[in-house]
């Protein structure tokens, strides 16, 4: 797979980079440094496993090495609750420890912590039970005190536009008190949120974006007493860029004495997407982007120079493409909801992945379904290409690919009364109004199919038995994000006949650019 081309990189090879730097939902980043080694948390609503860990030398070549949480810690997650679980994680790193802070606005704030991101988490601490509170960043001062800003979801407290601080425990394992509401964004801010809370020269400082996900700015208050009251600054907007928001995010330094700002942007169907900007500091407030007006507001750059972290990278970026050699699924999957150890079995000897099908009933929606394996799109336009070896699907099995949006797509081959048809299962997660179109039958038992995305929303499907010939199949059907997160591309296997014999043999599942 070494030969294999990623689908998006953002390193130029020549000393500059490209926003954005991945063009993946990698929603809701936080940043640290730790020595001369970088990682960034995202959110990950009802995946599992749950809040990828990545890492880099330079800010600009990413890899994911591991994840928080390999469930979500609830059994309602058994199946796919979109739009909840695990929101907008911190990560921070204190006496020999990371820590994750992870909000689950249903259930609580939830911390995970290791000494080693490369070799796993712990199981999650429950910091506080609690519904509607989100964002956490914990902090600790110079006088051993530690703290927790957030933010609240008016979906489930009825307000928000409001930060919070509460104190914890130095250990992270629970909040002292009830703390105070510290910042009301209402009148200049609204909807702030996503708060991260440093300290430099004295002030305590929250970076928090404010006006919305596709609309807003990023603001930053900062304050002599961590309780307030703060003072107000937006730092960056969108000016004359391409880059709407642009929304939460972390500062981060270099060892050489930089200053960068991660931050994502929502481009709609490839999601939450990672940009990196220059940051200065000017009369102790931040200045982030260029152009700056004569307030301090700067705007996003679309090629810059590359941090000096004083790293020699290689160019890379997470995977994409899987041949199925490995002893576990690549770090690049997740399921749709938390997984089971039997629904797949991982075959290195001889390059394949084995897919059991699951019983599902007749009526559910692919959208619904637990284990779908998914990842998240690498870049605005690409084609995917698997090998499937059907001869183990049973009568009621339906196989094959998916395209996971708020409008759903799948070509499948469906088994029914001893025949085997091609499929296409189209529907939106919102409306039970999903659409099957029954194909011709199929009677080889190696199915090669493709699924190309144009212009960031086209979403069509090819077929091939000999692996070279390819014919288009089904309806071109427009994609559309899901609740706060962009489309996902896949493999399933499931049973409407109350069957589990059935099993689907994926060689491969190669991504190529257009």
């Amino acid at each position: 797979m070494s030969d294999r081309k990623k689908m998006w990189i953002a390193d130029n090879g020549d000393g500059t980079y490209r926003n954005p730097i991945l063009y993946t939902d990698y929603s809701d980043p936080d940043v640290i440094r730790v020595n001369t080694d970088y990682y960034m948390v995202a959110s990950s609503f009802c995946n599992s496993p749950s809040v990828p860990v990545l890492y880099s030398k330079d800010l600009v070549n990413w890899k994911v090495i591991s994840y928080a949480m390999e469930k979500l810690p609830f059994d309602n997650y058994q199946k796919p609750m979109h739009g909840c679980g695990a929101w907008a994680p911190s990560i921070r790193f204190h006496m020999g420890y990371f820590y994750i802070f992870i909000p689950m606005p249903d259930e609580g704030i939830f911390m995970c912590k290791t000494d080693d991101p490369f070799k796993g988490w712990e199981e999650p601490v429950c910091v506080r039970k609690v519904t509607g509170w989100i964002d956490p960043c914990p902090f600790w001062d110079e006088d051993g005190k530690a703290y927790m800003v957030s933010a609240f979801a008016r979906s489930r407290i009825g307000f928000k536009s409001i930060l919070h601080m509460s104190p914890i425990r130095p250990d992270c394992t629970e909040t002292l008190d009830d703390g105070k509401h510290i910042f009301d964004g209402h009148e200049t801010q609204p909807t702030i949120e996503g708060p991260k809370l440093y300290k430099r020269n004295g002030y305590y400082y929250i970076f928090a974006p404010a006006g919305g996900v596709k609309t807003g700015w990023q603001t930053v208050l900062r304050s002599k007493n961590i309780y307030g009251p703060y003072e107000e600054k937006i730092v960056m907007h969108q000016g004359n860029s391409p880059v709407n928001g642009p929304h939460q995010g972390a500062w981060v330094d270099t060892p050489s004495g930089e200053d960068w700002f991660i931050h994502f942007q929502d481009v709609g169907n490839a999601g939450r997407i990672i940009h990196l900007q220059p940051m200065k500091w000017v009369n102790d407030w931040p200045v982030i982007g260029v152009h700056e007006d004569e307030n301090g507001c700067g705007e996003p750059v679309m090629v810059y120079q590359k941090p000096n972290t004083g790293a020699d990278c290689a160019i890379d970026a997470p995977e994409d493409s899987d041949d199925f050699d490995g002893e576990t699924l690549g770090l690049q999957w997740q399921w749709n909801s938390n997984y089971q150890d039997f629904w797949y079995q991982t075959n290195p000897k001889e390059s394949c992945l084995l897919l059991y099908a699951q019983m599902v009933e007749a009526d559910t929606q692919l959208c619904d379904v637990s284990n779908l394996l998914l990842q998240k799109w690498p870049a605005p336009e690409f084609r995917i290409t698997t090998k499937l070896d059907v001869s183990g699907l049973v009568d009621g099995d339906y196989a094959g690919m998916i395209s996971l949006g708020g409008v759903y797509t799948g070509l499948a081959l469906r088994v029914k009364d001893g025949r085997r048809n091609l499929v296409q299962r189209t529907g939106e997660w919102l409306e039970a109004n999903e659409v099957e179109t029954v194909f011709g039958q199929i009677s080889e038992e190696i199915l090669y199919m493709q699924m190309t995305v144009k212009r960031e929303k086209e979403v069509s499907f090819a077929y091939s038995i000999d692996g070279e010939n390819y014919q288009d199949i089904g309806e071109v059907v427009e994609a559309t994000p899901g609740r706060w997160v962009g489309v996902k591309a896949g493999l399933f296997a499931i049973n409407t006949m109350g069957r589990t014999q059935g099993v689907l043999r994926v060689d491969y599942f190669f991504f190529e650019k257009l």
